[in-house]
This record gives structure tokens, sequence and C-alpha cells, in this order.
């Protein structure tokens, strides 16, 4: 595959990566005492680089510059919440920059650095392992630029997986998560990369003894109104493309199967949500955590 040609920028340069990375093992996928493999593309045709970092690990899409998936192990009893935030962003040596999206996506606009594995989830376990935990998480691979709002949806987003944790506690409150951009060819373009309008989450966790599953859609697209048309008529050349207030749903495993094109192994099949639905309530909009259905 071609290397994709973006513009350098003097803050994201090579002399910015951090040291090297190949002593990191990743995602554990027996970390539940059952197997949940890593999302990979079900097509052979779709080209990945697999980055393992320290209790994580990404599926990187050279050709969209950003994950096709990242996967989580999350130790909610030994989880170290003091451990202070590193924001300096740096390529991932294991991976040209050219097909990373780096500063250039995120300078002099309204767009977000969206974690994808959210900071505190790997960081757990002794100091030194939870502080490179830590660092790891801002490498741009793990990154995803998203609107930079902040409503109701989005604060949902962020704290699911606090929410869920509090529902494993048959297993030491033990969790593994994927999450991801939804990346469709109609994703709008912007210098060099396209910006996804969706992102999906699925965790799984044991409950009662066997596996449980539950998936959600961070939902970004815009609204379609006079208010679009109005800031479309605004936009100055170089502006990033218009985005919607955050919406988060509950939706069946399956749907992100389909949607993404992800083998997720036994998850679609341990989904605590029901797979009859009615199609116009197929996708649950949360307006609160207790909206979730997270017991069989």
């Amino acid at each position: 595959m071609n290397a994709i040609e973006t513009p350098s920028d003097p803050r994201a340069t090579s002399a910015n990566r951090r040291p090297d990375l190949s002593d990191r093992t990743g995602y554990d996928p027996d970390f539940l005492g059952t197997t949940v493999p890593l999302p990979m593309p079900a097509s052979p045709g779709v080209e990945t680089v697999v980055l393992p970092y320290t209790h994580f690990t990404v599926v990187l899409r050279p050709d969209r510059r950003l994950a096709a998936s990242t996967a989580v192990c999350i130790d909610g009893e030994k989880i170290l919440e003091d451990v202070p935030r590193d924001d300096k962003w740096v390529f991932d040596p294991r991976v040209p920059e050219a097909q990373q999206c780096g500063n250039d996506i995120y300078r002099d606009n309204s767009l977000d650095r969206g974690h994808l594995v959210r900071r505190l989830d790997p960081v757990w376990g002794a100091a030194a392992e939870a502080n490179r935990a830590n660092v790891d998480t801002f490498h741009f691979t793990n990154a995803a630029p998203q609107a930079d709002v902040f409503n109701q949806g989005k604060q949902l987003w962020q704290g699911l997986e606090n929410y869920l944790l509090d529902h494993a506690a048959e297993f030491d409150r033990k969790l593994t998560v994927m999450t991801g951009p939804v990346l469709q060819d109609s994703d709008p373009p912007y210098r060099g990369m396209q910006v996804p309008l969706r992102f999906w989450k699925v965790a799984a966790f044991l409950q009662g003894g066997s596996l449980a599953s539950t998936a959600y859609i961070l939902d970004q697209s815009p609204d379609l109104t006079r208010d679009y048309e109005r800031a479309m008529a605004g936009a100055r050349p170089g502006d990033p493309p218009p985005l919607g207030a955050f919406r988060t749903f509950q939706v069946p495993v399956a749907d992100i199967v389909e949607l993404t094109g992800l083998d997720f192994g036994p998850l679609p099949a341990a989904d605590l949500m029901p797979a009859t639905r009615a199609p116009a309530e197929r996708w649950k909009r949360l307006e609160t955590f207790e909206d979730m259905i997270v017991r069989n």
C-alpha cells in the first residue's frame, strides 16, 4: 500500500516519538477467563496493523489513518486514579507517520482528539505499569477526531465503563471493552483523511458465571436542518465538516458487526439486549445510565 502523504507539523515530528514499544504485550483475550478475541476485519482484503500497548491493543487501518478497532482489559479493583495526565500526543514509531492522524488534523480547528481507549481504563496494576499505560494512551493511533461539544450524550459515552464495572462484580470488576470509529466511504473528507461520524463500543464481562456483552453507538452526525445549512454557508476554506451534538444509543452487538465488518467472536451470542426488538426500538436512545440494559 502506498503511504498517504500529509503535511508535516513541527509539533508532531519524529523528534516527539516515545521510546521503543517492542515490550508491550497488549490486550489479553483470556483476561475474563473465557476467550474474547481481538476484533479484526472479517474480510481478508482489509489491511491492518496490530499495535500492542500496556493492557490494550489498537488495530490500525493505514488506509484511513485511524483505528479499525481497539480492545482494553480493565481491572476495576486495581485502577490507579491518581496517575497524572500526560497530554503529550505522539506518533507510534512502529508505523509511518503518514499513516497516522497527527496534530495536522487537530490544529487550528474545533476538533478534539477523542481517546478511543479511555485514558484511565488500562491504568491499573503496579505504579510503573499503570504509568506506562497512561502514557501509551496518548499515541495518535489511539485518537480519532470528535466534535468539541459536551452534552449529555457525550457524558454518557465517557462514563459507560464506570457504570458497567459496577455491574461486573461477579468477576472482581473485570471488563474488556472494544471501541472504534465506524469507518464508511461516505465519511466527510478533511485534511487528507475522512472524519468518522459514528463510534462504537462493545463491552464484555461475566454475569452469573457466563459471558455477557452490550454494545453502544455514539453518533456525531450533523443535524441536517437549516442550522446545518447556515453552518455550511458560513464555513471558511479549511474548516472541518460541521458535526452534530453527541447522541448515545445501546444497540445489538450484531448491528456493530454489520456496520464495521469486524468479527466479534462469541459476543453477538452473549448480547444482553433482546434481539427481537421492533425496528423502531432496535437502537435504544440513552438519556441516563438507568436506560441501559445490563441484566438478563
